[in-house]
């Protein structure tokens, strides 16, 4: 067996274990944690937007709190620290709840920013108009702060797709723990977490094609 066999050998023994993780478990975990953390961020934005003090007092400090602190530490605080609280969470709720309290935090800025953008004037149009204030909201501002938002947020959610790597931390085998267990079974590090990069990448360039075509769909609607 010539020296360069081996590494194609490896590479094609790991490539479907690695792309299946990444697949089935990582994919699906940033979805369900961006999804959950856009409700938040939403809850969030709004709150910081009240006239109430004690509501923006609260999200301001959840904001300042999970973005002040490293994602790797609230994962941490989940998943071995809240059971000597008496509440346990499984590796994967665990995950996505970190994750998502995590993308809320970043994600109600940008939609708190986005909803700050709209000119007065279309407020006040609305209300000429005799709608509520959660009918114009829901009929003429959140369409154009959507259109707003959507750059900043589609950034998080990519860069979610890499911030998942940590669950491995917690025992979820998701991409980068399959590759870990690969490296230590086969003793090429340098092989396979290059592999495991490249996997990334192009999880993370289809995201950016998407993300263009949403902008450009946008535009155009405008």
């Amino acid at each position: 067996m010539t020296d360069w066999s081996r590494p194609i050998r490896i590479i094609g023994e790991a490539f479907w274990p690695m792309l299946k993780a990444g697949l089935l478990l990582t994919m699906p975990m940033t979805i369900a944690s961006f999804g959950v953390g856009l409700v938040i961020a939403s809850i969030t934005a709004f709150m910081r937007l009240s006239k109430v003090t004690v509501l923006q007092k609260i999200a301001s400090c959840y904001v300042w709190v999970f973005r002040g602190t490293p994602l790797l530490v609230q994962l941490y605080i989940v998943f071995f620290g809240l059971p000597s609280m008496g509440i346990k969470l499984g590796a994967i709720p665990s995950a996505i709840a970190a994750f998502s309290l995590n993308v809320g935090a970043y994600c109600s800025e940008s939609i708190r920013a986005s909803i700050l953008a709209i000119q007065k004037g279309q407020w006040e149009a609305a209300y000429s108009l005799s709608m509520t204030k959660w009918q114009a909201l829901r009929r003429i501002i959140a369409p154009q702060s959507f259109a707003i938002a959507l750059p900043p947020l589609s950034n998080t959610f990519i860069s979610l797709v890499k911030d998942t790597s940590l669950a491995a931390n917690i025992t979820i085998a998701e991409m980068f723990q399959t590759t870990q267990r690969v490296a230590a079974r086969t003793y090429e590090p340098m092989l396979l977490y290059c592999l495991a990069a490249l996997i990334y990448l192009a999880f993370c360039t289809v995201l950016t094609a998407l993300q263009g075509k949403m902008e450009k769909a946008l535009s155009k609607g405008r």
